[in-house]
């Protein structure tokens, strides 16, 4: 599995619990700041690594590609997790949509966000050297919602509460928990770990993420 960075362990975990022969390779998570060249790595790596397994997935939504992962995934024969976004998988995209309807100025953070907060949103802004930006950047935001994995865990809770008050908005707290990207990654190498088991193909399953 080429997972990206962002849901990468915790699809490892997922494929472990499970006993799934899987190989998670991630891609940086970072490449989410520069969407138009995930497509790009996604197809490298996924060429590469199609000499050596046996089935290819991607474990990646469309993470703002506009359908351009979508092009490699057809041209590839390539499969890839649905919806527009990672918080789709943990919330719901019916959830998200609601969420974001209601309150169009919504910044969502998943656990992997609150975590890395410092690196992928104050330095990657340039915050941390121009903090008078903070207001210009944020400004069309109301609130900040993490969608969380681990809501019980302490040090995440105190994460998020200094991700929200260093971009001066209140926070708001969603527990999601790890199920609906389990169920959407067991859906996705699923029959092809049963396909490759039941045809005595010795590789192992890589999904691309």
């Amino acid at each position: 599995m080429i997972a990206c960075g962002a849901i990468a362990q915790p699809a490892a975990q997922a494929c472990a619990r499970h006993t799934l022969p899987v190989d998670v390779h991630p891609l940086p998570p970072l490449l989410h700041n520069q969407p138009q060249q995930i497509a790009g790595a996604v197809e490298a790596l996924a060429r590469d690594l199609a000499r050596s397994h046996h089935r290819v997935v991607i474990g990646y939504a469309d993470c703002g590609t506009y359908g351009a992962l979508d092009e490699v995934c057809g041209r590839l024969g390539l499969e890839r997790l649905p919806g527009l976004h990672c918080y789709d998988l943990y919330a719901g995209p019916a959830r998200i949509e609601a969420m974001l309807r209601a309150q169009p100025g919504t910044y969502l953070l998943t656990d992997f966000l609150v975590r890395s907060f410092s690196r992928t949103v104050i330095q990657e802004l340039g915050l941390d050297r121009y903090p008078d930006l903070r207001d210009e950047y944020f400004r069309h935001y109301t609130r900040v919602v993490w969608l969380a994995q681990e809501p019980s865990d302490t040090e995440l809770q105190s994460l998020a509460r200094d991700a929200a008050d260093r971009i001066g908005l209140p926070l708001e707290v969603l527990p999601t928990g790890l199920s609906g990207l389990e169920r959407a990654l067991l859906a996705l190498v699923g029959p092809s770990v049963d396909r490759a088991v039941s045809e005595g193909v010795g590789h192992r399953l890589d999904v691309l993420g």
